[in-house]
Formats: structure tokens, C-alpha cells, sequence
């Protein structure tokens, strides 16, 4: 069984940048196809990005695509995400999430959560 966990999640002003790291184990990370997805205070959890088991594609929603970077370290099975230019919007419980598919932005499609990072961002 894979487990995720997310860590790199803090406290950043409005026009800052953060990395957030996933750590996958259990097996090999270039199993897994791996997304990032977020919830905010009150709402439904919406997805960020993803990216293919080799990392050649990639896919972002439109709120995040030219400020954020999905990338992946297979050698070290770790997922990536970094973040810049935030806004307050952007504040959010992040979550990686794998599956063993082609890229997919539902997260429905992905049977495999890590807990989550929490990412504030001040005004």
C-alpha cells in the first residue's frame, strides 16, 4: 500500500513563495501518476495540478496555471509544487493524491490521499 505525506505547508504574505513536498513509500513513486488538490475553509476540495508517472505532461487549473510548478523526483519519490506569486485566495489545506492511470483532474479518479499541508497566506 502507498503512503503520501505532504510537508512545506506555512504561513506567507501576499506575493510569496512556498514548496510543498509529497513523500511517497510503500512503492516506487514512477508507479503513480500524482496530483495536487486543495480545500479551503468552506469549501468543496478542487483540483491544483498534476503531472505523469515520468513527468514529461503535465496539467494545472486555471487559477494557478504561470504561478505554480508541479514537478517530481523519482529517484527520491518525492512530488513537488512550487508556489509562487500567492494570494489569499490561495490559502488552503493541500493535498497530493496518487493513482495508477493516465493524469487525471477528478478527484474521484485518485484512490490514494496523503493528510495534508496547510498553506495561509496574508493580504
Amino acid at each position: 500500500q502507498v503512503q503520501l505525506v505532504e510537508s512545506g505547508g506555512g504561513l506567507v504574505q501576499s506575493g510569496g513563495s512556498l514548496r510543498l513536498s509529497c513523500v511517497v513509500s510503500g512503492r516506487t513513486s514512477s508507479t503513480y501518476t500524482m496530483g495536487w488538490f486543495r480545500q479551503a475553509p468552506g469549501k468543496e476540495r478542487e483540483f491544483v495540478a498534476a503531472i505523469s508517472r515520468g513527468g514529461g505532461t503535465t496539467n494545472y487549473s486555471v487559477s494557478v496555471k504561470d504561478r505554480f510548478t508541479i514537478s517530481r523526483d523519482n529517484a527520491k519519490n518525492t512530488l513537488y509544487l512550487q508556489m509562487n506569486s500567492l494570494k489569499p485566495e490561495d490559502t488552503a489545506l493541500y493535498y497530493c493524491a496518487a493513482r495508477t492511470s493516465y493524469i487525471a483532474d477528478a478527484e474521484t479518479k485518485y484512490p490514494y490521499w496523503g493528510q495534508g499541508t496547510r498553506v495561509t497566506v496574508s493580504s
